[in-house]
């Protein structure tokens, strides 16, 4: 037999507290709840809107630039001679629209794509349309929460897009040299493109170094060390593009992706590497007075970035030997893909 307590007289409802209208599964809902989805809706729509308008805004100004035979000061004069333009060499800039965003997009889809598995909060690729310089962009970018990612977490992120980068720039690149004339030289007042090594080194590999007669008898041989912007394709401007910006993205420095790379080799001594290359790199605008207008300007961008990487989630994460190995080998990177000497008119 067990005790039984006889039933008390039921209490009454309980009034609902003020801000709560029901109950919802057992749980209860607030009136502010359920206006809290708009802003959500609006939220998500201003994540996703912005890099698709930037990304719309790249592919037009990366189609006028290279309809514009990479040349688009020129024939921005009226809106009729950009109509003119357009008319006529519309194929041509979609062509290098295509190429140069498939180097791009691949490049930051690659961080995304770490981010994704590493779960480290971040934006969806913004690209930078620039519709009135040779190129047409200035890249692109992700914002990224990285005091989430470890120093083995950041490490994979910085590096993933430059190797994914380069698996498509490259071979838009080889295609674009065997499509490139060498048979005369820059013509003066020109804008000329330095060659990065790797730029020579496909050169040599296709035969594509051409003799040249100037007309006074003297025989040379154009090995592209300079090409002009008239010589060039599509192809080859958009792997030229790519070599750009993963040589630059790859500067051991801030939190650029050779910063990253760095910070997951070294850790914090990777401090003293970055503060070493604004060492070097003031030297050289210094000796090279003529490349200070080029090179500067993104100087200055970098430091007021911050020099040092910042500190991960977890800097006591170190690397295993297969990560070790790859670091190391991508600091050569810049050397073999960036071009020094940049732009020339």
């Amino acid at each position: 037999m067990s005790d039984q307590t006889p039933p008390g007289p039921t209490p009454p409802p309980e009034t609902p507290p003020a801000g709560f209208d029901a109950e919802v599964g057992g749980r209860e809902l607030r009136s502010s709840d359920l206006k809290s989805s708009a802003p959500r809706k609006r939220s998500r729509r201003r994540r996703i809107g912005l890099p698709v308008g930037l990304f719309i805004a790249t592919c037009a100004s990366t189609l006028w630039v290279g309809a514009a035979d990479w040349r688009p000061l020129e024939r921005m004069n009226t809106w009729e001679q950009m109509a003119q333009t357009l008319s006529a060499n519309w194929e041509q800039g979609v062509v290098y629209m295509l190429a140069v965003l498939a180097i791009l997009l691949t490049h930051e889809m690659g961080h995304f794509l770490l981010t994704l598995i590493h779960r480290i909060p971040a934006s969806y690729p913004l690209c930078i349309p620039v519709p009135f310089n040779p190129i047409g962009t200035m890249g692109a970018l992700i914002g990224m929460d990285g005091m989430r990612a470890n120093r083995r977490q950041i490490f994979d992120i910085g590096l993933a897009g430059p190797l994914a980068g380069l698996l498509v720039a490259i071979p838009i690149l080889w295609f674009g040299v065997q499509r490139l004339d060498l048979s005369e030289t820059p013509v003066p007042g020109e804008v000329q493109l330095n060659s990065p090594l790797v730029v020579k080194w496909m050169i040599q590999a296709q035969g594509a170094e051409r003799v040249i007669n100037d007309g006074s008898g003297q025989r040379t041989v154009n090995t592209g060390e300079w090409i002009g912007i008239r010589q060039v394709n599509p192809f080859f401007m958009a792997g030229w593009v790519g070599m750009l910006i993963t040589g630059l993205n790859m500067l051991p420095i801030s939190q650029l992706d050779g910063g990253h790379t760095i910070y997951g080799l070294f850790g914090k001594d990777a401090h003293t590497l970055a503060r070493g290359f604004i060492v070097v790199a003031i030297t050289y605008i210094v000796i090279n007075l003529d490349q200070a207008a080029v090179w500067t300007p993104m100087l200055i961008l970098v430091i007021l970035m911050g020099v040092d990487h910042p500190p991960t989630s977890d800097d006591r994460v170190e690397l295993d030997d297969v990560r070790w190995a790859i670091g190391v080998a991508s600091l050569a990177i810049p050397v073999l893909c960036f071009p020094l000497l940049g732009l020339k008119q």
